[in-house]
């Protein structure tokens, strides 16, 4: 296959993806706090995966294509939403697919989503009390006294949740874009999940199961 013809499938996949992407954020808005604009979505699911197949940097792509869709579609924050957006889907992929890429194994793609959740979680904090009062109205005490009890847990059920989801979709994943001839040989070649993030992946979303339930009994969100 010509360069030219791979490249033109990797961009077909990746509009495929971003447009999953998209429908994700219109189809499975989940409200899972008190706080109304606080909802999971299964977005960075689709962003990851895209990352994990291409690299961070069609994970950032699919993110700025997925937000901007958003954006001018069905968002109600405006520019100050879409810059969250990309900061966080960005956070969570981006360094999700780079820490796989450097190491394309079960254990490389669960260190790689776990960090991700680190490093989004701790972006999303600081930019909810940077930028949360503009696009929110409320005052930045407001949002200040929200970050531990509301915020926090919010965000680590959020990418929690959606790091255990990759791990469990990625194959399947991987072999409907095969099927659909959107990759090749060279990217299933690469791929180095194994059945044993599956097992991982279970464990997380256990967990955060058990998380959530704890905070809503206990009235913390």
């Amino acid at each position: 296959m010509s360069e030219k013809s791979m490249r033109l499938r990797k961009l077909t996949a990746l509009a495929v993806l971003t447009a999953l992407a998209f429908a994700a954020v219109c189809l499975f808005r989940i409200p899972i706090t008190s706080v109304e604009f606080l909802k999971y979505e299964p977005k960075d699911v689709i962003i990851a995966v895209a990352g994990f197949v291409f690299g961070p940097m069609a994970a950032l792509a699919v993110t700025v294509a997925a937000s901007f869709i958003e954006l001018i579609t069905i968002s109600s924050t405006g520019l100050w939403g879409f810059l969250m957006n990309v900061l966080s889907s960005a956070a969570f992929a981006m360094t999700a697919s780079f820490i796989y890429k450097k190491k394309k194994s079960a254990a490389g793609a669960v260190a790689g989503l776990l960090s991700g959740v680190v490093l989004a979680v701790g972006v999303m904090i600081l930019w909810n009390w940077l930028v949360t009062p503009f696009y929110m109205g409320m005052s930045r005490e407001s949002v200040a006294a929200m970050l531990v009890p509301v915020f926090l847990p919010f965000n680590l059920l959020k990418y929690g949740l959606s790091a255990a989801f990759t791990l469990i979709i990625y194959k399947p994943a991987i072999a409907a874009l095969s099927k659909a001839k959107l990759i090749g040989e060279k990217e299933l070649a690469s791929e180095g999940v194994k059945t044993s993030a599956f097992v991982i992946a279970f464990g997380i979303l256990a967990a955060a199961s058990l998380i959530l339930v704890i905070l809503t009994l206990t009235g913390v969100i």
